[in-house]
């Protein structure tokens, strides 16, 4: 008898090596399976302890190099200087998944008579002429794999809430940084999955999500 249940034993062993052989994804997705609900449990225990809060900025530094454009634009300028709303500029921000960069015919709805003498503004200007759009490059990307959207955020963090429209730029500010204070666009916020569950975690009260899938489909 036992010789019997020894020989049983051994062929239950010796199919499911057979399985894992002919089917070596069902194991991997047992355990992709596991591995999920257990990070689904951190977070959403992690959340449970975070405290109520009104807006966090999310933590977090990068020190990036920065990007060479077409044309110097200096946001310490505009935003700063003249109080020039972010999203009269970048006026998809508030309804699309993308901010956008403002076309040249929005630049020259101002510079056609403002600053014309400076050189970077000819430049801007013999674009406009051309009908040829700058050469922008991106500061700030998140990977293909990532949906992030403006319209979300600004609708929790700024209309949802009524928080001051002219303010917007400290909204701006959690993701971009201060860009009010510079003259050359860089990215010093790392914009990666730990700086963003970290918002999103001390967060949890407005409604942020704690599902992977909102950020990963």
């Amino acid at each position: 008898m036992k010789t019997v249940d020894k020989q049983q034993n051994v062929s239950r062993k010796k199919m499911a090596v057979k399985n894992r052989l002919i089917n070596p994804g069902a194991g991997f997705a047992r355990a992709g399976f596991a591995g999920m609900l257990f990070l689904a449990m951190l977070l959403v225990s992690s959340m449970a302890m975070a405290a109520k809060y009104d807006v966090v900025p999310p933590s977090g530094t990068h020190k990036g190099e920065d990007v060479p454009q077409p044309i110097e634009f200096p946001h310490n300028t505009h935003v700063k200087d003249n109080g020039i709303n972010c999203m009269y500029c970048h006026t998809y921000a508030r309804r699309s998944k993308v901010a956008g960069i403002p076309p040249t015919s929005k630049c020259m709805g101002c510079h056609k008579v403002i600053a014309t003498d400076k050189p970077r503004i000819q430049q801007l200007t013999k674009y406009w002429e051309d009908k040829e759009p700058p050469p922008w490059k991106k500061v700030h990307d998140v990977p293909d794999f990532v949906h992030f959207t403006h319209e979300k955020h600004l609708k929790t963090l700024v209309f949802d809430r009524e928080f001051p429209v002219e303010d917007v730029k400290e909204v701006c500010a959690f993701c971009h940084g201060e860009l009010e204070n510079m003259t050359v666009a860089n990215k010093v916020k790392p914009l990666n999955m730990g700086f963003c569950v970290n918002c999103h975690i001390k967060n949890k009260d407005l409604g942020a999500p704690g599902d992977c899938w909102k950020c990963h489909k």
